[in-house]
């Protein structure tokens, strides 16, 4: 049976009070062929395929909740080609359709009422099913837990000083803050942050790199129309989801000596194509209901200052019409809403020391973002200043009382759309993306186009309120994902793998950072980590061609 351990924290420190459902008893000081570090849709998929190759495995979550994004509002798979999607991963899709098959999975509308309107639709007769409420795919993954056998660590956070102890190139243990340790043969990274890779002395990156160090296109600041592919396609990235112009930025509109409205960056955007520390910004992925009985109505918070939203305001009395959200449909009459137009579930440029910040800051972080997004929705529903038709369409929606266990319906995973990237042996690009190069060793494909959502807000030459570094440039096809993305430098670690803040350019890994696709390289990764095991080898020095063997074997899609 699985166990599951459950720690709570007593008088500000993370005690070892252990909740057992299990018939066995836990070991002092474990150790196990390999210890998983995050609960993330890569780190379950690493955790199935390890004890699938009969591997002792631990997987440790930080939270108190598994799944990452996956069970915390991103129903709306984005994938770009579901060609691209095997594995544990197709498996995990397999099983959603699985469960709403079952009618008392129905319980706020008709299951033939429900219309699939997300991008990746499902289509008639599909054995897979792309779009889906938190708490369903949670109880999927609960269920692949426990019938894998998977021994669980919940609330257990990694000791980000001295956590991690190495002996040369290998680590030998990681150390929570509670001072619980766990050993391990291998280890994987799992998290959306990268907090391992780091604590063990493994290069990174945070924030956009210079066109010019790898020779992209799509890189650094870029408030211009660009080249959207190697071969000089253009596009409007510079201009989606960005400000109608004339909005003033301003606390006392054309008055400079006033000083700028919130959340603008006072020193511009900076040199074109340069790089910059600037992250592509977070948000929560709102899981929304517009049923009476379901529906907690968007409250004001306590903190609420309209001067935060003035440029909401003003965007609107400038022109703009159209709802500030994509709201895709989940089933029982919730949503996956997320972020659209010039000012709107994004908190662009708020989120720029989340990666290196300690937990405490960045629980900060998190509640900056929820206020923000909280006094954005009352602020779109009652607002007297929005227009008639915003206020009635956004007002009959609220966050949902069955989802999440906050009592004003909103979850704790923040959107981390992009924290440290590792830079490993090989770094991929948007060269990969486009398929001018092709990675020799694919562990998984990509197939989403090279995505950022915006880093900055600045003020124009004219004097306008403008939002930068927006991408969405088109992939033609799936693209292989290089071993040797997932793997650190051979002189730094030997036995780590790291399938979520893998090595990749800001740009490429816009197109990489796919929950189907972690599954795939969590997959892959647990799968090279057996095999290095078998041989006593770094993972460095696996053959690809065995590791191939066994991952198309899994069902694995290692090419078009």
């Amino acid at each position: 049976m699985t166990k599951i351990r459950i720690y709570y924290p007593v008088a500000g420190l993370l005690a070892a009070i252990l909740l057992f459902f299990s018939c066995g008893e836990s070991n002092d000081a474990p150790a196990y062929d390999l210890v998983i570090y995050g609960g993330t849709s890569a780190g379950i998929a690493a955790a199935i395929q390890a004890k699938r190759m009969d591997r002792s495995v631990i997987l440790i979550e930080p939270s108190t909740r598994i799944g990452g994004l996956t069970t915390g509002g991103l129903g709306q798979t984005d994938i770009g080609n579901k060609s691209a999607i095997g594995g544990i991963s197709r498996e995990f899709y397999s099983a959603i359709k699985e469960y709403y098959d079952q009618n008392e999975h129905w319980k706020w509308q008709e299951k033939a009422e429900y219309k699939d309107g997300g991008q990746t639709r499902t289509a008639a007769g599909e054995a897979s099913m792309w779009t889906f409420e938190p708490s369903a795919a949670l109880s999927v993954y609960e269920d692949f837990i426990e019938q894998n056998g998977i021994e669980l660590v919940m609330n257990q956070k990694l000791d980000r000083s001295t956590g991690v102890q190495k002996e040369g190139t290998d680590i030998q243990s990681i150390r929570m803050l509670s001072g619980e340790t766990y050993r391990g043969k291998i280890f994987i990274d799992a998290t959306y942050e990268g907090d391992l890779l780091a604590t063990a002395g493994v290069s990174y990156t945070v924030g956009r790199e210079s066109n010019d160090q790898y020779r992209e296109t799509l890189n650094g600041v870029h408030t211009k129309l660009r080249d959207t592919t190697m071969t000089g396609q253009r596009s409007n990235n510079a201009v989606n989801h960005n400000f109608v112009d004339g909005v003033d930025p301003y606390v006392v509109p054309g008055d400079a000596t006033s000083g700028l409205l919130p959340y603008i960056n006072p020193d511009g955007p900076g040199t074109e194509g340069a790089g910059d520390d600037h992250l592509q910004a977070y948000c929560f992925r709102m899981c929304l209901t517009d049923h009476p009985d379901n529906r907690i109505p968007f409250e004001k918070p306590a903190d609420y200052d309209e001067k935060n939203y003035e440029l909401l305001l003003r965007n609107y009395e400038a022109g703009e019409e159209g709802f500030p959200w994509i709201n895709s449909q989940m089933p029982n009459r919730k949503t996956d809403t997320n972020n659209r137009a010039g000012f709107s579930t994004d908190f662009i440029g708020q989120n720029y020391n989340y990666p290196e910040a300690s937990y405490e800051e960045r629980e900060v972080i998190r509640e900056q973002h929820r206020n923000y997004q909280k006094g954005l929705m009352w602020t779109l529903a009652y607002h007297p200043r929005m227009p008639d038709h915003i206020r009635e369409g956004v007002s009959r929606w609220g966050t949902c009382k069955d989802e999440f266990a906050r009592e004003d319906g909103w979850q704790e995973q923040l959107y981390v759309r992009e924290a440290r990237r590792m830079v490993g042996p090989y770094v991929m690009t948007q060269y990969n993306c486009e398929g001018i190069e092709v990675a020799e060793d694919p562990v998984g494909m990509g197939a989403y186009g090279m995505d950022s959502h915006h880093t900055q807000r600045y003020v124009t030459a004219e004097g306008w309120v403008k939002n930068e570094g927006n991408v969405e440039a088109h992939v033609k096809a799936p693209y292989p994902i290089s071993y040797r993305s997932i793997v650190p430098k051979s002189e730094e670690c030997t036995n780590l793998l790291v399938p979520v803040c893998l090595s990749a350019t800001h740009i490429a890994f816009g197109s990489i950072r796919m929950e189907p696709v972690f599954m795939v390289l969590g997959q892959s990764a647990a799968t090279a980590a057996s095999l290095a095991i078998d041989r006593e080898i770094a993972v460095q020095d696996l053959p690809y061609a065995e590791l191939q063997k066994v991952l198309l074997a899994d069902k694995q899609v290692l090419e078009n």
